[in-house]
């Protein structure tokens, strides 16, 4: 009866602990979904802004620049020292839906950053928001997408 209570108990915390854990991670890596949040961390911390437009469920490319840079450990390590990120998510499938606030908010700053609609776009910014720099995906993994990312950091 223990093992049928402990079971039962784990299959409500689950989802609630996996939920808790989509934005911040254990290393310490957070990804923001409001621009204000990250331009006061970019403020405080003295940090670029790593805005990535995304189709998270339907975009290859945006797939495979999650799984080859963003989710590695060296650019988590990188990440957590050179910038504050920022995830604007635009799912399709019906099962991977944003609440209709956060849709209407993505919509707002791709209107005024990623007018040309595409997927992935990194934009580099500084916390008021001036882009420092665009960029989509490119394969190499972090070892490459670091370095370029510093490179457009540094072009002006």
């Amino acid at each position: 009866m223990k093992r049928v209570l402990s079971f039962a108990l784990l299959w409500l915390v689950l989802p609630f602990s996996h939920s808790a854990n989509a934005q911040n991670t254990a290393d310490g890596v957070k990804w923001e979904h409001r621009f204000e949040e990250a331009a006061r961390q970019a403020a405080t911390g003295h940090k670029p802004i790593l805005m990535v437009f995304a189709g998270s469920d339907w975009c290859k490319p945006c797939i495979l620049l999650r799984k080859e840079v963003w989710d590695t450990p060296a650019f988590r390590d990188y990440a957590k020292e050179h910038f504050v990120l920022l995830e604007l998510d635009f799912p399709r499938f019906k099962k991977n839906q944003l609440p209709e606030e956060q849709k209407k908010y993505n919509e707002q700053l791709a209107d005024r950053y990623n007018q040309e609609g595409l997927f992935p776009l990194v934009v580099l910014t500084d916390e008021k928001g001036n882009v420092l720099g665009k960029t989509g995906y490119q394969a190499g993994g972090p070892d490459k997408y670091i370095p370029h990312l510093e490179q457009l950091l540094h072009q002006k």
